[in-house]
């Protein structure tokens, strides 16, 4: 007789919304990681910006120059703190997702673990019942010997 995990189905279906749920988390990791290399290159951009106006002004720099650079400079910080609020719901997202995958990885741990013991009580009744008819072969075998 072989063993038959009672709860079989429910473990299955337990291990299939994990395997979603991996797949959503894995799809709000790449949604941050996209929102905080954009959220990057705008800094950098920013930075690379400041440095040249510093750089030109100590090299000569003509008034159109600097009036661009100031105009350009209020937009960046825009999109910056546009693309901080996008990387904050990213990364609040990401981390619910990333809950919700722990508490699936739980549950199926639970039903693991569970059959792990159904499967040893099973063995060791095999084992008991294997040991009983053990037991009856030899005492039929000495029953007949004496005959």
């Amino acid at each position: 007789m072989a063993f038959k995990y009672k709860f079989e189905k429910l473990l299955s279906i337990k291990e299939n919304e994990k395997d979603v749920v991996i797949g959503e988390y894995n799809d709000a990791v790449q949604k941050f990681e996209k929102a905080a290399t954009k959220l990057y290159q705008l800094l950098k951009q920013k930075e690379d910006l400041i440095d040249q106006q510093g750089k030109q002004l100590t090299s000569g720099l003509n008034i159109r120059q600097i009036q661009d650079l100031q105009r350009f400079l209020p937009f960046l910080d825009k999109s910056i703190a546009e693309w901080q609020v996008q990387v904050a719901k990213a990364r609040k997202f990401m981390e619910l997702k990333q809950q919700l995958l722990l508490e699936k990885n739980i549950e199926v741990k639970k039903y693991e673990i569970m059959k792990e013991k159904s499967l040893a009580a099973y063995s060791q009744l095999e084992k008991a019942e294997e040991n009983k008819l053990m037991d009856e072969i030899s005492i039929q075998q000495y029953m007949n010997r004496g005959n």
